[in-house]
């Protein structure tokens, strides 16, 4: 019996225990609901809303009937979300109602960087149902509430981690929503074209040290390049992802803006010792900065670490607040290091860690300040920006400046090298020439000594023969005296073409006098020579001496044999362009229509003095007029 009576109270208990649970659910559908026909484009449904932050994370979907909710009036809309919610889940719960007659479709934020999204739908008949999260891209979630419905819905919020959140839950009209990102995202804040004009700036820096380093192969282009590339990322997503969420800009606020300025930073310092070259320059200052970028690879780590395995807000925030401070201390040490070498390219650093320095004091005075307006010059990471861009564009003179010094001293090397090669190819020639000039003189020594004697010899021998001859001369012992008088003279003559004491006008000048003197003499024709005095102190070369005196010979010999002339004028004179040697007499001319007579001497006088770029004219004017005439460059 007591069994049976046992079996009907647990039958009528249930039942009792059930009416109660849902009675607490229809309980929990009386909050304050929003009456979504009525908007006509946005509303905020804070003041309709309920939060529970779950600091021991050990809520599950089931058991969400059962904590107890706060309103979220509690929570100032102006005021940021505390630190202690970014690591933990929080629950929002609100109630919408559509009393038109046609389903009315919306879209529901939670508010600015928001990590990720889980939302629920309480219904009275099947509890708590999970919806699709839909809000990965940008943080938005679409609803649809069908004529006469009212649904509660519980949203599971994760914010980004960082300090300046913001819970400002929002139901916009589907139509609306173009109109709401396009008015959210680009007209509230002037801050974000100046963003991204600057980041413009920025990758022109990165295409212009590009091309610098494929054409130059200098690592301190690739390296600022690298650093501009970094900070270009950094501005670029901090002014395209702001007031967005979703999951990419949550990873990007947590880390990657913080893994771009550390990277940034060791190329940064890798720029500086490259541009200094500190390994030869500045050792102490080069293990200095190693040890800075192995410091800040070391945080990098760690920072990684914390934010990825231990997911700890405030230790993540107090690394990335160190980080920030050590580049700063960096750039101060810099400043005090460059203000003591005095040297022009430490200057240039020197100057763009000043300016960068000098903003971000003004960006850490508007991020501290509690109320700075709404104007683009009170935005902090405007100031920021400004000083990177400045602070490259700085980089960039100094590294033009730097590319433009080691130009000039290259093409100095290269003409220094250049002179040097010309100078060992002067002096190798000029060691040629005097080899030949050395031999030229040996070997005319030597006819003269060996040659000239023994021909001397023959000359007076055959004098002596003659003398001895009681019958009277005989032609054969004539003609041996005649050949060696003229074998004399042509060895002499070769002799002193071969000597280079004999290179210069007034020699040449002298024994061509000399020479045509001795050969009118006793023939009956008078020689006359006559030669400038403000003649040119100038070298003539043997090569250029013997043919000139051929061509004098030549000519001399055809007056003697066909002008039968009685008078010789030979003229040297300094023209206009040049010298002019004139060769006159005062014979019967030359039939320029008849020259077989003087066979291929006319030929070869001609041939020889234009080999040697002298002109050769022969004309009548009062006999034969022969004119050599050289070009002078003075």
């Amino acid at each position: 019996m007591f069994e049976k009576m046992n079996s009907l109270m647990r039958s009528l208990l249930v039942p009792f225990f059930l009416f109660l649970q849902l009675a607490s659910i229809a309980q929990s559908f009386q909050d304050s609901s929003v009456e979504i026909s009525g908007i006509t484009d946005s509303t905020l449904i804070a003041p309709h809303c309920q939060f529970y932050v779950d600091t021991k994370e050990n809520v599950t979907p089931d058991s969400l009937q059962g904590i107890k909710w706060k309103s979220l009036e509690v929570h100032e809309r102006k005021s940021f979300v505390p630190v202690a919610w970014l690591t933990h889940p929080v629950y929002l719960k609100f109630t919408l109602h559509n009393s038109s007659d046609s389903t009315v479709p919306f879209y529901f934020i939670a508010g600015n960087y928001i990590r990720s999204n889980k939302f629920y739908r309480l219904d009275a008949s099947s509890g708590i149902s999970p919806l699709e999260d839909k809000t990965v891209g940008d943080g938005f979630q679409p609803f649809a509430l069908k004529a006469g419905e009212k649904q509660t819905y519980i949203a599971e919020i994760y914010f980004t981690k960082r300090r300046f959140n913001y819970l400002t839950p929002q139901v916009i009209l589907e139509s609306y929503l173009p109109k709401y990102k396009k008015f959210f995202y680009y007209t509230v804040d002037a801050q974000r074209p100046v963003g991204f004009v600057l980041s413009g700036v920025l990758l022109m820096m990165i295409f212009f040290t590009a091309a610098n380093f494929l054409i130059s192969k200098k690592k301190e282009f690739l390296y600022s390049c690298l650093y501009s590339f970094c900070m270009f990322c950094l501005i670029f997503l901090t002014t395209f992802l702001d007031r967005k969420s979703g999951v990419f800009t949550s990873l990007f606020k947590e880390f990657l803006d913080f893994m771009f300025l550390a990277i940034g930073t060791v190329f940064y310092i890798a720029f500086t010792r490259k541009f200094l070259d500190t390994k030869n320059n500045y050792k102490l200052l080069n293990k200095i900065f190693l040890l800075e970028e192995k410091f800040i690879l070391l945080i990098l780590a760690a920072f990684t670490f914390i934010v990825f395995v231990i997911d700890d807000f405030q230790l993540q925030e107090f690394v990335e607040n160190l980080m920030k401070i050590i580049v700063l201390l960096i750039g101060i040490v810099y400043i005090v290091i460059a203000l003591g070498k005095k040297n022009r390219l430490m200057n240039y650093l020197a100057v763009g860690n000043a300016i960068l320095i000098f903003f971000s004091i003004i960006s850490f005075i508007l991020i501290l300040s509690p109320s700075n307006g709404g104007g683009i010059f009170t935005s902090s990471m405007l100031y920021y920006e400004v000083g990177i861009v400045s602070e490259l564009i700085s980089f960039l003179l100094g590294l033009t400046y730097k590319n433009r010094i080691e130009l000039v001293e290259k093409t100095r090397e290269q003409e220094a090298l250049k002179r040097e090669a010309e100078k060992q190819n002067f002096e190798s020639k000029l060691a040629v020439i005097n080899a030949q000039q050395e031999e030229r003189n040996r070997i005319s020594a030597d006819m003269h000594d060996d040659l000239g004697a023994g021909v001397t010899a023959i000359r007076l021998y055959s004098e002596l023969a003659k003398k001895k001859i009681e019958q009277g001369s005989i032609p054969e012992i004539e003609k041996i005296s005649s050949s060696a008088n003229e074998l004399l003279n042509s060895m002499n003559a070769i002799i002193w073409t071969m000597s280079s004491q004999n290179d210069t006008l007034d020699n040449m000048v002298a024994y061509i006098r000399s020479y045509s003197m001795e050969y009118f003499e006793g023939t009956g024709v008078d020689c006359h020579t006559h030669v400038d005095e403000d003649l040119p102190n100038i070298p003539v070369t043997g090569d250029i001496r013997r043919n000139i005196f051929l061509v004098v010979k030549e000519a001399l010999n055809n007056i003697l044999k066909h002008a039968k002339a009685t008078n010789v004028s030979i003229s040297l004179k300094r023209v206009p362009n040049g010298l002019s040697l004139y060769i006159q007499d005062n014979g019967q001319g030359i039939d320029l229509g008849n020259l077989r007579r003087f066979g291929n001497g006319l030929n070869n006088m001609r041939r020889r003095m234009e080999e040697r770029y002298i002109s050769f004219n022969i004309e009548n004017n009062n006999g034969t007029l022969i004119t050599l005439h050289y070009k002078l460059d003075l």
